[in-house]
């Protein structure tokens, strides 16, 4: 809470609440808020920061009663997080990356991690997180198929058969990375970033992921819009998400996808 002083000297206080949520667009958002956003009084403003399909929704409230603007705050709070009760990741004021610091400490739990089209960036969201040293064990930037095979045991033949931008090849990756890092959970992703490399079956945007927690292995293929940064931020959020589910055990499976 913060103390203001509006302009007839009266004391006004402030309070902010959050909600962090993933899965849409800025467009998709403000068409789905439109009506909370219009039930809002004059002394709550409502804020979006939208980057890479996650959003922090930020309620800011100022008023002179400060009991009854912590009570007209937290239903607000409850609504909105009521409306994105199945995408909320967080409501307090965190990343998606401190979200799963969180998860890790509190199960003891270790992660490591494989990249191909994401080039580090999963290691380096991970890494900002202070204190993230306890339970990040380290990375492999496999982005030549050579890596792949020598340094996390991908299996040529998958490669050869599949494509490296596959279920069978991301999976092996996340499998190979825990392995070489001795990681309870660990997050993989092979795709095409862009602008070149497509083609009619896998077009630029194209990303597999995969997301290991102990014997549990789950994988998806996205197709992430943008250029080829948005592509690589859109990926390093998806992947996180995917594990923070797998860990909160509210993890759903994409529907089966043939990309043979």
């Amino acid at each position: 809470m913060t103390k203001l002083t509006n302009k007839d000297g009266a004391t006004a206080h402030e309070e902010k609440r959050h909600v962090v949520i993933y899965g849409y667009t800025r467009q998709e958002l403000t068409k789905i808020i439109r009506h909370f956003e219009a039930q809002l009084p004059e002394y709550v403003k409502i804020s979006v920061d939208n980057s890479g399909l996650v959003t922090k929704i930020t309620l800011t409230g100022v008023n002179t009663g400060v009991e009854l603007l912590r009570f007209k705050m937290n239903k607000f709070h409850q609504t909105l997080s009521g409306i994105f009760s199945h995408e909320t990741v967080s409501t307090e004021d965190k990343s998606i990356a401190e979200v799963l610091g969180d998860s890790l400490r509190e199960k003891e739990l270790t992660v490591s991690s494989a990249e191909s089209c994401t080039g580090g960036n999963i290691a380096h969201k991970i890494t900002q997180v202070a204190g993230s040293s306890n339970y990040y064990l380290g990375s492999v930037v496999s982005y030549s198929n050579e890596v792949k095979t020598r340094v996390l045991n991908v299996s040529g033949g998958l490669i050869q058969k599949y494509g490296a931008v596959s279920r069978q090849v991301v999976e092996a990756m996340a499998e190979g990375v825990s392995a070489v890092m001795r990681s309870d959970c660990a997050i993989a992703t092979s795709g095409i970033a862009g602008p070149d490399g497509g083609s009619k079956f896998k077009p630029v945007g194209t990303v597999w992921i995969a997301a290991k927690y102990r014997d549990q292995l789950v994988s998806e293929c996205r197709h992430f819009e943008g250029d080829r940064n948005q592509v690589i931020e859109s990926a390093t959020n998806h992947a996180i998400v995917m594990l923070i589910n797998l860990l909160l055990n509210r993890y759903e499976p994409q529907d089966e996808i043939n990309d043979d």
